[in-house]
């Protein structure tokens, strides 16, 4: 996980799986940089597996910040991310631009 960040706006990029294996020591990388700033931004390319315990931790993430007034938003997702926010009908919770490619038969 690498961190960038300003004084308004904090961009975090996940790395590796998301997974139910990984969900324990994960929610402290996700939760940890809402008490950082007004807009968390987490970038996904790096999310090689993520599964549904990852998407409930950004569901959690994506909850908390607003319970903490700030916001927060993905980018650069991955093909693992994309596949599960489509599966799941998710896209539209987070609110993010989401380039989905077509599916080729």
């Amino acid at each position: 996980m690498t961190e960038a960040a300003t004084e308004l706006h904090h961009r975090v990029a996940l790395d590796g799986p998301l997974t139910i294996y990984t969900a324990a020591e994960s929610k402290a990388k996700v939760l940890d940089p809402l008490k950082a700033g007004t807009h968390i931004e987490f970038d996904l390319a790096g999310v090689d597996e993520f599964d549904s315990a990852g998407l409930q931790l950004l569901i959690l993430a994506k909850q908390e910040a607003a319970r903490r007034g700030c916001s927060l938003s993905l980018c650069d997702h991955s093909p693992a991310v994309v596949e599960l926010l489509e599966l799941s009908g998710l896209v539209s919770f987070f609110g993010d631009p989401l380039l989905i490619q077509p599916h080729l038969a």
